[in-house]
């Protein structure tokens, strides 16, 4: 449960579902510690710049990605856009691969006998 101060000095209890209730901590965590963040709706549909900047890479490298299908995008006139979510997407998988980059050194070495 979380109490709300109005305005007018009441107060309102409101009850978050679990899934909102950690994204709000996560927020709070994210304010508390100084870090920059932005809120952007999952469905929104970004320029090229707007998508470049959102994983602090250039317009050109992320036009790249683009024209070799890494990320879907659409186009207005000769202008790409593209979606929230599928940048979002990409950003995972990226993440993930590179999570798993040393595991798969590891295992090569491993392989290689050099561990």
């Amino acid at each position: 449960m979380l109490s709300l101060a109005l305005e007018d000095g009441d107060v309102q209890n409101v009850t978050l579902t679990p899934a909102l209730a950690a994204s709000l901590l996560e927020l709070l965590r994210l304010v508390s510690s100084g870090r920059g963040f932005r809120m952007i709706p999952v469905g929104y549909v970004l320029t090229t710049q707007q998508a470049a900047d959102l994983p602090s890479v250039s317009r050109h490298f992320l036009v790249k990605l683009l024209e070799a299908g890494d990320i879907p995008f659409t186009k207005t006139g000769r202008h790409r856009r593209v979606r929230a979510d599928d940048l979002f997407a990409y950003n995972e998988k990226r993440d993930a691969a590179r999570s798993d980059a040393p595991g798969d050194l590891a295992r090569t070495d491993a392989e290689d006998g050099l561990a």
